[in-house]
C-alpha cells in the first residue's frame, strides 16, 4: 500500500509546500528580486518552462474571455432589464465586477504561486476537501461541457456560410465533425508547445479584436449618419425583476477573467506580469464590449436584437452587404482561440490536482521533450470530444453558476482571512481590503439571485458536486490506498510513460533558511 503525505489528513498547507508546488521554489535572494520567481527557466529540467510573456499572457485572457457570447448572445442582457440605457450599464457593471475579481487572484496568484487556480488557491485556504469538490466537478461536467459548447459553436459557425438559406441549415453532423476537429487541432498545438500555442493564440485574439473593431468602427458610421433611434430615453422601460439574469448573461460573456492564473508557473515574471496582464486584459475587454454593444443598437431596434439568434451576424447582414459572410468566420476564429486558451490553462488545474494526489498520478506527468503535461491534455480533450456528442451538453453548463461563484466569493473571502490572520505575510502584488469585501458580497447577491431565478439548476448543480464526496473518502481521503488501486495506479503510470515519454517533473531542492518565518504557515 502507498502512504500518503501526513499533509493528506488535515488538508491544511504549509508555506513549504506552496513552495514545492510551484514552478520555482520561493528561496529569498540578495538583490531586488525577491525570490526565484522572477528568475527564467534554462530548459534543462523536466518541468513546466516559464516561456509566457506578458503580451502572451494578455492574449490568453483575452482570447479566453472573448468567445462567442458577445458575437452571437448579449440580447440576454437587454431581455432582462428590458432598456437599452440599462443594458449598457450591465455590461460596465459586469466588467467592473469581473475586474474585482480578476483583481483578488492577481494578490492571490502572486502570495501562492503556483498553477492550479481555484483549485490550489481552495486547497490553500480550505483544505483537500473543499479543493477536491471544486476540481471533481470541474473534471466530470464543468471543463469538458463548458469547452463542448464553445466547440459546436465553432461547428455551427464554420459551416454557415456554405448554408445561407435559412431554409435549409447544416446538418448536426457536419457541425460535430468540424467541432471534434478543432479540438483536435487545439489539443494538438498545446501538446505540441507552449510557444506554439501561445503564437496560435495571439494571432487568434488579433483576429477577434479585428471582429469588434470592424463592429465598432461600423457602429461609428452609423452615429456619424444619425442613427441614435434606439438611444432616445434609453432608460425609458427598465425593468429590474430580471436584473440578476441580465447580470449572469454579462458575466458569462466575461468568464475566463481568472485563466491565466492557472498558469503562473508558465508565466515569465509573475509578480508584475500577473496584475499588469489582468488590468490590460479587463480594460481592453470592457471597452470593446460596451463600445460593441453601442454599435449593434445603432443598426438593430431593440426589437430586432431580441429576435436574432446571432447578432453580430445579423449585424453584418445589415451593414457589410457583400462581405457579410466574413463575420460568422470571425466568430468561428473567435470560438477557437477561446478553446485554445481554455485548453492550455484548465489541464493545469488537473496537473496540479495530481500533484497534490487528488488525481492519478500519470496525470501529473510531463512530455520530457516538449515540456507540456501530456497526459492531462489528452484526458481534457477526450472528455470534450466525448461531450460534443451528448444532446443536452448546453443545458449542462447552466447547473455551474452556483459553482463559479461560490467558490468566487468564497476565495475572496479567504483573502480576507488571510489579511487578518497573517497581516505580515509577503504580498508582492496587494489590492485594497474594500475590492475583495466588495467582490465578496456581489458574488453573494450573484449566488442568492440565481438560486431565485432558476431553484432547479441551482439545486441540480450542488447535487453533481456533491456526488464527489464518496469518491473524496475513498480514494483520496485515506492515508493508505488499497493494494488494488495503488497497482492499478502504478500499471497506468508506466504504461503512459513508456508510451509518451513522458515523468514526474523535476523538483528544485530548497535550502535551509530559504523561506521567511512568516511563510511558516498557512491555514
Amino acid at each position: 500500500m502507498e502512504n500518503k503525505p501526513a499533509n493528506g489528513s488535515t488538508g491544511q498547507m504549509t508555506a513549504a509546500e506552496v513552495a514545492d508546488h510551484a514552478q520555482d521554489p520561493d528561496p529569498r535572494e540578495t538583490g531586488d528580486s525577491p525570490t526565484r520567481l522572477d528568475e527564467e527557466d534554462d530548459g534543462s529540467k523536466v518541468k513546466l518552462q516559464r516561456q509566457i510573456s506578458l503580451v502572451s499572457g494578455v492574449a490568453i485572457n483575452v482570447g479566453t474571455i472573448i468567445g462567442s457570447g458577445i458575437f452571437v448572445s448579449p440580447k440576454g442582457v437587454l431581455l432582462g432589464v428590458s432598456s437599452v440605457g440599462m443594458t449598457l450599464v450591465v455590461w460596465v457593471l459586469a466588467g467592473i465586477i469581473s475586474l474585482l475579481g480578476a483583481l483578488c487572484f492577481a494578490e492571490l496568484g502572486t502570495m501562492l504561486p503556483s498553477s492550479g487556480g481555484f483549485y490550489f488557491y481552495l486547497r490553500a485556504i480550505y483544505g483537500e476537501f473543499v479543493a477536491f469538490l471544486y476540481l471533481w466537478v470541474s473534471l466530470i461536467m464543468q471543463v469538458p461541457a463548458s469547452c463542448a459548447v464553445v466547440a459546436i459553436t465553432f461547428g455551427r459557425y464554420a459551416v454557415q456560410p456554405f448554408f445561407p438559406s435559412a431554409d435549409c441549415g447544416p446538418p448536426m453532423a457536419a457541425i460535430q465533425l468540424l467541432a471534434l476537429n478543432s479540438l483536435l487541432l487545439c489539443g494538438f498545438f498545446n501538446i505540441f508547445s507552449v510557444r506554439l500555442t501561445t503564437t496560435v493564440q495571439n494571432v487568434f485574439t488579433v483576429f477577434k479584436m479585428l471582429a469588434l473593431t470592424i463592429i465598432i468602427v461600423m457602429g461609428c458610421v452609423q452615429l456619424f449618419k444619425g442613427e441614435t433611434a434606439s438611444f432616445e430615453n434609453s432608460f425609458e422601460g427598465t425593468t429590474y425583476a430580471g436584473l440578476g439574469n441580465a447580470l449572469y448573461s454579462g458575466l458569462f460573456s466575461y468568464a475566463g477573467w481568472y485563466n491565466l492564473n492557472n498558469v503562473v508557473e508558465e508565466l515569465r515574471n509573475p509578480h508584475k506580469n500577473l496584475p499588469r496582464a489582468i488590468y490590460i486584459t479587463m480594460s481592453i475587454v470592457t471597452v470593446f464590449y460596451v463600445f460593441a454593444n453601442v454599435a449593434y443598437f445603432t443598426a438593430m431596434s431593440p426589437q430586432e436584437l431580441l429576435a436574432s439568434d446571432a447578432v453580430a451576424v445579423t449585424f453584418g447582414l445589415k451593414l457589410l452587404g457583400v462581405v457579410a459572410w466574413c463575420m460568422p468566420i470571425f466568430v468561428a476564429m473567435s470560438t477557437f482561440g477561446s478553446n485554445n486558451g481554455s485548453l492550455l490553462g484548465l489541464s493545469r488545474m488537473f496537473f496540479v490536482g495530481a500533484r497534490d494526489r487528488q488525481l492519478p498520478n500519470f496525470l501529473a506527468m510531463i512530455d520530457i521533450k516538449r515540456k507540456t503535461p501530456m497526459p492531462a491534455l489528452l484526458l481534457v480533450t477526450f472528455l470534450t470530444c466525448v461531450y460534443v456528442f451528448g444532446r443536452d451538453v448546453y443545458t449542462l453548463i447552466n447547473y455551474f453558476n452556483f459553482v463559479l461563484w461560490t467558490s468566487s466569493g468564497a476565495l475572496s473571502a479567504g483573502l480576507i482571512y488571510l489579511r487578518w490572520k497573517q497581516p505580515e505575510r509577503r504580498r508582492p502584488y496587494k489590492v485594497n481590503i474594500i475590492l475583495p469585501i466588495f467582490f465578496t458580497f456581489a458574488s453573494i447577491a450573484l449566488v442568492v439571485l440565481g438560486t431565485i431565478s432558476a431553484p432547479m439548476d441551482t439545486l441540480i448543480g450542488v447535487a453533481i458536486t456533491l456526488t464527489g464526496i464518496p469518491f473524496y473518502f475513498i480514494f483520496v481521503r485515506p492515508a493508505k490506498k488499497m493494494a488494488v488501486l495503488h497497482k492499478l495506479d502504478v500499471a497506468i503510470t508506466h504504461w503512459c510513460q513508456k508510451l509518451f515519454l513522458v515523468t514526474n517533473e523535476e523538483k528544485t531542492n530548497l535550502t535551509n533558511g530559504d523561506i521567511n518565518e512568516e511563510e511558516k504557515k498557512l491555514g
